[in-house]
């Protein structure tokens, strides 16, 4: 889950790109506590509801880790509300030709770079002309900005959203709550998905269960969605994690040798 639509699509089609780049006969034979938590000093909503929607991350927060998995997709990164800041990253194993390919992108206010790191095979990143530094991009280079991530918030999976829509939540107890929601209540819930299109759930979209999980700081550690199976639509969990609040690392803008402009290779893999 992603407020921005399309970000696993955006991995996903990298990494098939590349795959084509190297199969290609010419290459292949050369190749701390969160402030937006529940007050402990205060008196707790009585609506489990309420108290849930309190403990989503918010712009007060320190910098989080948190990941999200829809099915094979996994993202994982860091959340920097102070600095309006986002990494993320995605990891994919390739078979043919055996490799893995790892993408990150860091985002500061309306700043973004990419880092590619290929694993498995020597001279990949020769093959594919891609530097192993960060590289920064100019989103007027880009063929699709819409696909790119953006700082969005401090709740990049959308889970104050996603919870908006239950008609009532159930705590029970031990900082686990539950509840239905209804992922096609509106079109910002319905994008918060990537793995899967919510339209071909039908009815059963509009009842979906899900555990919510608060830990003892206060901080949304975890929301599961339980996508029922329909039709060609195969049952899976969509999870996601908001952890290590106060401990994860500040986000800065890469500098010095650590970076350099994204040359016409890294805005080739980016295409549609």
């Amino acid at each position: 889950m992603m407020q921005r639509t399309g970000t696993a699509a955006t991995f996903r089609r990298v990494a098939a790109l590349t795959t084509a780049v190297l199969a290609a006969p010419a290459l292949s034979a050369g190749c701390g506590t969160g402030d937006g938590g529940s007050d402990p000093g205060a008196s707790a909503p009585a609506d489990p509801k309420a108290t849930l929607l309190a403990a989503v991350p918010d712009e007060k927060d320190p910098a989080f880790r948190f990941s999200t998995v829809e099915g094979a997709d996994k993202l994982t990164g860091v959340v920097d509300p102070g600095a309006h800041a986002l990494e993320l990253g995605m990891s994919e194993k390739i078979d043919d030709p055996e490799f893995t390919m790892n993408i990150t992108f860091r985002l500061i206010d309306e700043d973004i770079w990419m880092r590619v790191k290929l694993t498995g095979a020597a001279g990949l990143h020769d093959v594919l002309k891609l530097p192993k530094r960060w590289m920064a991009l100019d989103r007027t280079k880009l063929d699709d900005v819409s696909e790119i991530p953006v700082y969005d918030g401090a709740d990049p999976a959308n889970t104050a959203a996603i919870i908006r829509t239950a008609e009532t939540v159930e705590d029970k107890g031990n900082g686990t709550y539950t509840g239905f929601a209804d992922l096609a209540d509106n079109v910002d819930v319905r994008n918060s998905f990537s793995g899967f299109d919510v339209a071909t759930l039908g009815e059963a979209a509009k009842k979906v269960p899900f555990t919510a999980v608060v830990g003892p700081d206060g901080n949304l550690t975890t929301l599961t969605l339980d996508i029922p199976a329909v039709g060609k639509q195969k049952a899976m969990k969509l999870v996601t994690r908001y952890y290590d609040f106060g401990k994860a690392p500040k986000l800065t803008a890469p500098s010095g040798d650590q970076v350099q402009k994204a040359p016409a290779s890294a805005y080739e893999l980016l295409k549609d």
